[in-house]
Formats: structure tokens, C-alpha cells, sequence
């Protein structure tokens, strides 16, 4: 890999060959980060080359990835999900310039298909037959399928609570699950003695460097989307810590080969029923293991196990820590749908309701360049999604002001739109 000089640990400094199977420090079992030669790369890319290129997909950023030159690439089309600039939403929020990126459109409807591509790649490339890992839903679906697509089998572990549209996607791609009597910890745990136990590929992204490195292409687009002029601030749900250091990975990958002329800050996101790495950060303490009490499955990570990475990206950026509870994650999503057509499961609206929140407490300047990530579409969790609705019980908006159930009579109608003020 021309582009790439080593891996490095964050801890130690000890340095690594990229192109091995490596991912925690032998010397002091830290995480391991990937370098790049920016000089070989500035001679590479540059506006007018992404301006021509035709290739809409993550892929077209392999010179920021840690990829063999002429490997084999999943086939699925992931990446360059849309930016809206969402005006109504800005308004609503009291942002000028609010955009949201949404992940959710990717082929198993979440950011993590960026990591998950990458890894399916890898282990193609090293002769692996079978990748795994341990998932709260996203990143085993999102495994699943590109290990599908790349002829691979697929061994996931998921915590018993995992929802149930994510369990039918693992099925549907032929995934063998386990479903795991205990929490995220268990589940980990159990995943890794499996994955050293079989030799089986290591997608954990806590563990594995290299998935950060696709989690960063969602930067890439952003800044390419905004014509490589970088946000004041952006919005990042975060669980074990990973995605928020990829987010900041690819910002700072711009910026050494000249792409982008500034940093953005991050508005680290968490649920207030589990926030070791805000709390931390709020602390200014080492993390300290959490219990997962919150509805938004995908970030409930009581223990993160990339919690350095996410810390350093945070303080690096001059970042904003802010926790929301369950409601106000349910009120994001009715918000963002209602304002801007986009249907994010808790999690992934976790970003944009931390943002609310920011913008409250006039954390944020009206004129600053925003963009909120949601990494994953509400039909990951239907349940969730009918719990922001206002839909219970077998009455489907049985308490939900925006259902009218009535009989087929339109006097009764009309004077049920005049009461609800549907019309005057």
C-alpha cells in the first residue's frame, strides 16, 4: 500500500506493518492508528479530480484507505449518502446553515456499511473465509451484507435486547447469530475468545484499526459536499467511540494534504442512561464503565473499548460534550421528520438531538456551518420509531394527535380537521 506508512499506537508509539493482520500493540496492548504518506498523496488527489471522477461510492477516496492497489472492493454501493441543507430544521433550531448527512440510505441503512466494506475487503484479501464480530445490531447487519455480497460467511453476536429489524436483516443475509444472554460486555467478550478460537476475520471496530478508516469516508464526503469548506461543528451520536474518531480522522486527513484550510469542532453525543466517554470528558477523568440504560441500542456501550480515540478527537477538536435523555432522542426524531423528511432510529438521531440542545444552551453561534450525522434509518427500529409517534398498544395512534380515526361521514370529517386545526 503506497499510501499508507504504518500503524502506529496511540499509547506507545510503537509502529506496525499495515499490511499485516495486526490490530492491538504487542508491546502494550494499545490501539493502533493508521498513517498515511501525505506527501505521496497530495500528488494524487486534488478538487479537480473528485470533480471528474464518476465513481459515487466511498471508493472513490482509496487514496485516503488502507486498501491494496486492484483488490477486489465490495460491490454493494456504499457511501456518498446525500448533505440537505435542512432550512426548516435550521429554523426550528436557530441555525443559518444546518445541513444533515444521511447515512441511513446505505445498503443495510446505516454508517456502519463505510467499516464494514472495508473489513469484508480486508479479509477478502487475506484469504479469510468467515468475518464476526460482536454488534448491538448495526454493525452486525452491516457485516452480514457485505460478507454476502463478497461470497463470505458471516458469525455475529448480539446482545439479547438487539431489535428485531436488525436480527431479520442478520437472517435474511444468511449470518449465523448468537444471541447473547447479557449485555454489550458479555457479548464482546464472547465474540473475541470465538474470533481467536476459529481464526475468523475481526471486525470489531474497537479492536480492528483499520474500520475507523472507513467510518472517516463520511468526512471525506461531507467536506467534498460543502465544494472542501469544512463545518464550524459537527454532530456525532457516539457508543464505543469509533465512528466520532473516524469522523475526526478524515477531517484531519483533508487538512494534511490541503483539501480542506480548517478543523471543525465535534459535539460529542450520548445518552444520559450511558455516557462514560461525555462523562469523562466532563470529568476530565478516565473513562469509567456505565450500565447501557437507554433506548438507543446502537450507542449503548457501557464500557468503550475505543474510548482513548474518541477522547483525544473530542479534546483535539475543541469539542462540546453534551448528554440527552430518551425523550428528547424521541422528540429529535418526530423533529427531524417532521422538519426535514428524514426517519432516523434513536441512535441516529442522537446527533441531531444533541445539537438541539447545544443550540439551546447557545453553545453554538446562528451563522456557524452545522452538519448533523444521522448514522442509521428508523425502520432499524420500528418500535422506537412508534414510540416517538405517539403509536401504543393495538390501537395503531391511539394517542397520536396527527391520526384522525373516524367513520366514513365528511361532515364528521370536516368538523374533526376544524377542531384539530387541519383547516380553518
Amino acid at each position: 500500500m503506497r499510501n499508507v506508512k504504518n500503524a502506529v499506537c496511540v499509547k506507545c508509539a510503537a509502529e506496525f506493518e499495515a499490511a499485516r493482520a495486526t490490530y492491538t500493540c504487542t508491546k502494550c496492548g494499545g490501539r493502533l492508528e493508521v498513517t498515511y504518506d501525505y506527501d505521496y498523496i497530495k500528488t494524487r488527489v486534488s478538487r479537480e479530480k473528485f470533480a471528474a471522477d464518476k465513481n459515487f461510492s466511498m471508493w472513490r477516496y482509496m487514496d485516503f484507505l488502507p486498501i491494496e492497489e486492484g483488490a477486489k472492493v465490495c460491490p454493494l454501493r456504499t457511501g456518498w449518502s446525500p448533505l440537505y441543507k435542512t432550512d426548516a430544521l435550521g429554523k426550528a433550531l436557530g441555525l443559518k446553515n444546518l445541513y444533515v448527512k444521511d447515512d441511513g440510505i446505505n445498503p443495510t441503512s446505516s454508517l456502519k456499511d463505510r467499516p464494514s466494506a472495508v473489513a469484508a475487503v480486508r479479509a477478502f484479501h487475506e484469504g479469510k473465509d468467515t468475518v464476526s464480530c460482536s454488534s448491538t445490531g448495526n454493525a452486525a447487519s452491516s457485516l452480514a451484507g457485505a460478507a454476502a455480497s463478497m461470497g463470505l460467511k458471516s458469525v455475529i453476536f448480539v446482545p439479547e435486547r438487539a431489535p428485531q429489524g436488525k436480527l431479520t436483516q442478520l437472517l435474511i443475509f444468511g449470518a449465523t447469530v448468537v444471541s447473547v444472554k447479557g449485555d454489550y460486555g458479555a457479548t464482546f467478550r464472547l465474540s473475541a475468545q470465538a474470533i481467536e478460537k476459529y481464526g475468523w476475520y475481526n471486525r470489531n471496530a474497537s479492536i480492528n484499526p483499520y474500520l475507523s478508516e472507513g467510518k472517516k469516508t463520511v468526512s471525506l464526503e461531507i467536506a467534498e459536499q460543502l465544494g472542501f469548506a469544512a463545518p464550524d461543528f459537527v454532530a456525532v451520536s457516539v457508543g464505543d467511540g469509533c465512528t466520532i474518531a473516524g469522523v475526526w480522522k478524515g477531517f484531519k486527513d483533508l487538512f494534511a494534504v490541503g483539501l480542506i484550510d480548517k478543523l471543525p469542532r465535534l459535539i460529542s453525543v450520548q445518552a444520559e442512561g450511558c455516557c462514560p466517554v461525555n462523562r469523562a470528558i466532563e470529568k476530565n477523568a478516565p473513562l469509567e464503565e456505565m450500565e447501557e440504560n437507554t433506548l438507543a441500542d446502537s450507542i449503548a456501550v457501557g464500557l468503550p473499548r475505543n474510548g482513548d480515540k474518541a477522547l483525544a478527537a473530542i479534546r483535539d477538536s475543541g469539542g462540546i460534550a453534551v448528554n440527552v435523555s430518551d425523550e428528547e432522542i424521541l422528540a429529535a426524531m418526530r423533529l427531524l421528520g417532521a422538519s426535514s423528511g428524514i426517519f432516523g432510529e434513536p441512535a441516529g438521531v442522537a446527533g441531531t438531538a444533541g445539537l438541539a440542545k447545544a443550540a439551546a444552551q447557545g453553545l453554538i453561534p446562528s451563522d456557524a456551518l452545522v452538519v448533523s450525522i444521522v448514522t442509521g434509518n428508523g425502520l432499524k427500529d420500528v418500535v422506537s420509531g412508534q414510540k416517538a409517534a405517539g403509536i401504543h398498544g393495538d390501537a395503531p395512534g391511539s394517542v397520536s394527535p396527527n391520526l384522525i380515526r373516524i367513520e366514513p361521514d365528511m361532515e364528521k370529517l370536516t368538523r374533526e380537521f376544524v377542531k384539530r386545526g387541519v383547516v380553518s
